[in-house]
């Protein structure tokens, strides 16, 4: 390292030049030793390597290989000086875990994939891949690398010898972890047997097991090409029933609500099959649930509404619930520019189709909420939307409410 380098400052500490990392200039807490016998932070290291440098950042040599090896000994003298400095504040940087050897999850990855191998012996290798992948996001990296390991994992879940065994499960939550190629979706998808499974699955007694199977149904949809074989997942009814129902327990899993609203969502973008996801209680498990989900999942549950806003059976039974007009007005420039854009565009949809909607729109004080969007810095195509609904709703409003001045013309509306 060159000697300019001058230490850095933190909480009125200085940490020596040569515990930071040369690309992030940041303490290191996973140094490692690169081909060229220069130390980096294994994040920073990946990062260079993941954005097609194959450089040395300091030498600027060519590297002879991409191994990364842990350098122990600079660790535990990071590890000795952060406890040294305890009492200005500092912590202790944690000892990394070390991504997996390929070849042990090479073979751990043909011991679960051999039938030939006793059943206790595959369901150890399956529970080692599972902890791995759950331990580093590098590990999921090693094991989706490996040539096989998605049909493998495909293979053990549909198992004609042992259905819904803890060998299926296993290999259902490894399985989930990883997204598929579009031959595995082909392997599943154009089977109706496998379809089959998956939806019985969704009304498993665990609700792990049923909400794993969602999200396996969800990568499926997002990993298939074709419109065709999206339809042979989306076209079956007990998906959608059994997915809703995800949706309307989501205490009983973590992962309920994120995973249940990614499928939910997928399976209406199917747009010959949404009238499915309205005649098994989409709607009313949205509106009821929509104030429980993260933003990210909020935009997605919005976008999911304004979807079956589209047809006239959703159409009719959000309008029917009471709480729908309200909850979306609300949602206007809440959340984020997406969900607003969503919001709209459903309410659009369904004041277009009932005055009641109209009438419900202008009560929960839709007009103020339009003319801020119109005038915020919104997505444009939320901003039209926004338009649009003014144009519709102007002979709804109050005779003193600004519909009736001069902020907001007709004529201003972009179509």
């Amino acid at each position: 390292m060159p000697g300019s380098l001058e230490p850095l400052d933190l909480v009125g500490v200085q940490i020596p030049y040569h515990f930071r990392c040369p690309i992030s200039l940041e303490l290191m807490r996973d140094p490692v030793i690169i081909s060229t016998g220069q130390t980096y932070d294994r994040p920073s290291i990946e990062s260079w390597v993941a954005t097609g440098n194959t450089t040395c950042p300091v030498t600027r040599t060519q590297l002879a290989d991409f191994t990364l090896i842990p350098n122990h000994t600079l660790r535990r003298l990071i590890q000795e000086w952060c406890v040294a400095n305890r009492s200005f504040g500092v912590e202790r940087i944690p000892t990394p875990k070390q991504p997996a050897d390929p070849t042990l999850v090479r073979s751990l990855l043909s011991q679960a994939g051999s039938h030939s191998n006793p059943y206790p012996t595959r369901l150890a290798a399956l529970r080692r891949l599972r902890g791995l992948a759950r331990d580093l996001d590098k590990n999921r990296s090693i094991i989706s690398s490996h040539i096989n390991a998605r049909e493998i994992l495909v293979n053990i879940v549909f198992a004609d010898s042992c259905p819904d065994s803890e060998l299926n499960r296993e290999a259902l939550a490894l399985l989930v972890m990883f997204p598929l190629a579009e031959s595995d979706c082909v392997a599943v998808a154009s089977d109706p047997d496998r379809v089959g499974f998956l939806a019985r699955l969704l009304f498993h007694n665990s609700m792990e097991v049923r909400v794993n199977s969602a999200a396996l149904i969800e990568n499926l949809l997002a990993g298939s090409r074709t419109a065709e074989l999206r339809a042979q997942i989306s076209n079956v009814d007990e998906i959608h029933r059994g997915v809703i129902e995800i949706l309307r327990n989501p205490i009983a899993h973590p992962r309920a609500l994120k995973i249940g609203i990614k499928a939910l969502f997928a399976l209406c973008l199917v747009k010959q099959t949404r009238e499915k996801a309205v005649s098994a209680g989409a709607p009313e498990t949205l509106i009821n649930t929509l104030a429980d989900f993260e933003k990210c999942d909020s935009e997605r549950a919005l976008a999911t509404i304004e979807l079956l806003c589209r047809i006239p059976e959703g159409c009719s039974a959000f309008a029917a619930h009471a709480l729908t007009v309200p909850l979306l007005v609300k949602t206007i420039l809440k959340i984020s520019d997406r969900a607003t854009e969503y919001a709209a565009g459903a309410l659009l949809s369904l004041c277009s189709e009932s005055e009641q909607s109209q009438n419900d729109a202008v009560a929960a004080g839709i007009m103020t909420q339009l003319l801020l969007l119109v005038q915020s810095d919104c997505t444009d195509r939320a901003k039209r939307k926004a338009q649009l609904l003014l144009k519709l709703l102007r002979d709804s409003w109050p005779e003193d409410s600004v519909g009736n001045s001069d902020d907001f013309v007709c004529s201003d509306v972009v179509w």
